[in-house]
């Protein structure tokens, strides 16, 4: 991520997540590593009384997302150790700044180090990657957004992760929205039957968006009521038309393909919201490290 990006606006609202949200993440990911018979190397080499101080700092420039998974990686090992956070999730980390501090046992700061400094580069990358974006449609009306492109059991954090770097949310799951994909359309029979089968069905609270493809699907829709309409996979220019035909009535999604390099343009063509699927399954670690003090 370039230097040059700034902390997204959404950092000064961000809401952390319930600790009932994350601590089974985060308690799961360090099981797994503990395996069944814990640190080998750091129970033989540490003495048991030992104390030590860490530094978590940054190595590179990002958005920071995932303090509380880190502090409960270290703290789930040995509640004796206090984790001092210097920033907090959202702010902008130059090269070398200063995340946080870590004092305490030293055998479970050990331990829990490589959970820790997995779920927070994980994180923090998804974070600048969003910020990224953010700051490619800056300008335009269009909303940087996520999907459930997710990592299976991650999805709340990686979610909050695309909050922290400025991003919306997509719907969470299966259950909170609906949307109708080109395959739902092609097995209900059309556009029309799939949405009289979802009037029939849905409550009223329930939200609905339907997937097109082309202009002459897009036509077929905008009769109907519905709340949102995803353009798959359109050129900036047709989705300018899309975004004309639709003239307010419902909001638009463009989708498919989208790199840093190509939002603007995207985000030009004046649609509502940009979902990106990378953000969450493959956007790269943003690089943060563990020193002890000597």
């Amino acid at each position: 991520m370039n230097a040059h990006i700034t902390a997204p606006l959404a950092s000064r609202t961000l809401s952390p997540l319930p600790a009932i949200m994350v601590e089974p993440i985060v308690r799961m990911a360090l099981l797994e590593d503990l395996g069944r018979a814990g640190d080998l190397t750091s129970d033989a080499v540490v003495p048991a009384g030992a104390r030590a101080r860490a530094e978590l700092r940054a190595r590179q420039a990002g958005v920071l997302a995932g303090l509380d998974a880190a502090r409960l990686a270290f703290t789930l090992m040995d509640d004796a150790v206090a984790f001092t956070p210097a920033t907090r999730d959202g702010d902008a980390l130059a090269p070398g700044a200063l995340v946080a501090t870590v004092e305490g046992p030293a055998r479970a700061i050990l331990t829990a180090e490589r959970t820790a400094l997995n779920l927070l580069c994980r994180l923090s990358g998804i974070a600048s990657a969003t910020a990224g974006l953010v700051e490619a449609v800056k300008g335009h009306k269009a909303a940087i957004a996520c999907t459930r492109k997710t990592t299976p059991g991650l999805r709340a954090l990686e979610k909050y992760a695309v909050r922290a770097g400025g991003g919306s949310n997509h719907r969470f799951g299966l259950d909170d929205a609906v949307l109708v994909k080109d395959n739902h359309i092609a097995i209900a029979g059309g556009i029309r039957p799939a949405y009289e089968r979802l009037r029939a069905q849905v409550g009223h609270m329930v939200k609905i968006e339907i997937e097109v493809d082309t202009l002459a699907q897009l036509e077929e829709l905008l009769p109907l009521k519905v709340d949102a309409v995803l353009l798959d996979n359109m050129t900036p220019e047709t989705l300018a038309q899309a975004v004309k035909m639709v003239d307010g009535r419902m909001l638009t999604e463009a989708s498919g393909r989208v790199t840093r390099e190509s939002a603007p343009a995207i985000a030009a063509s004046g649609v509502d919201l940009i979902s990106v699927g990378w953000l969450t399954h493959s956007a790269p670690i943003l690089d943060l490290g563990l020193d002890f003090a000597d």
